[in-house]
């Protein structure tokens, strides 16, 4: 029986034994299933700068865990060899949701805050974000959430409780720009208000040349992140060249400066990144 998943706006609809663009859920007996539960393929202990936060227990370490798929093709993909790959490709293992948490709390002398789930997109395998997020709180540890922000508000909602920080990839305030990426700036917009009423939110847009780069863009983006709340942080990005898009330079460092200094007629934090 074909069956439609409900996690993000490509609403895929999956015959039995398919599965969809993200490459992590699927359609298992008529019910769409997490495809990547467990299945780690990366593990770091990480200054939580590099997530980025920037004003969330700043100074702080936490250990970083990732899976593989992505709902996104973003065509400049820094960890594409995860997110962009099929289970098989992957070269997972399989860790539970107690083994994480219990890695977390035994990292914690080392200064270990929690985990961040991170690296490839984590909502599409929500269900072990909820699950180790759960346990690792219940430590009196705190979760990191990084996220391309284009999931559903159900599935928000059922890792909000646990939830203490995140940091989501605006990744271009034009709609069409997005759904180059295969996204939906509609659903990000709804996924940042309703995380911004419950936990600590950073945005980061990465400076693409040609795609994201216009003053009049970041000014809108800066408005409206203002509108939502003024002291949201946003990390203005440098772009390196990358994965499909090799065939422009890195983002140039003043422009980068410069729509960081526009969005900060709007905005009371705003950091320069990659510079």
């Amino acid at each position: 029986m074909k069956t439609t998943c409900r996690v993000c706006m490509h609403h895929c609809s999956l015959e039995p034994g398919q599965t969809g663009l993200c490459r992590a859920r699927k359609n298992e007996d008529g019910k769409i299933i997490c495809g990547n539960y467990g299945q780690i393929t990366s593990l770091a202990l990480d200054p939580i700068e590099k997530k980025p936060l920037k004003m969330f227990r700043p100074g702080s370490l936490v250990l970083s865990v990732g899976s593989f798929g992505c709902n996104l093709r973003c065509p400049f993909c820094q960890n594409h060899e995860i997110s962009m790959s099929e289970e098989e490709e992957a070269g997972a293992v399989y860790i539970s949701p107690e083994a994480l948490a219990q890695k977390a709390l035994e990292l914690r002398a080392a200064g270990n805050i929690g985990a961040a789930f991170t690296y490839n997109e984590p909502l599409v395998g929500w269900e072990y974000v909820r699950d180790a997020a759960r346990l690792i709180k219940e430590m009196g540890m705190a979760n990191v959430l990084v996220t391309n922000g284009s999931a559903s508000l159900e599935v928000l909602e059922e890792i909000l409780p646990y939830i203490d920080a995140v940091n989501i990839d605006l990744k271009t305030f034009r709609g069409e720009t997005y759904r180059k990426f295969g996204g939906d700036l509609d659903t990000v917009k709804a996924f940042i208000i309703r995380a911004a009423k419950e936990c600590h939110v950073e945005l980061t847009t990465l400076i693409v040349p040609g795609e994201n780069d216009d003053a009049g863009e970041m000014s809108d983006e800066a408005r409206w992140i203002a509108s939502v709340r003024k002291d949201i942080p946003l990390h203005v990005t440098r772009f390196f060249p990358r994965y499909h898009l090799t065939d422009r330079n890195a983002t140039d460092v003043g422009t980068v400066y410069r729509l960081a200094e526009t969005a900060g007629r709007y905005l009371e934090y705003v950091f320069a990144g990659n510079c």
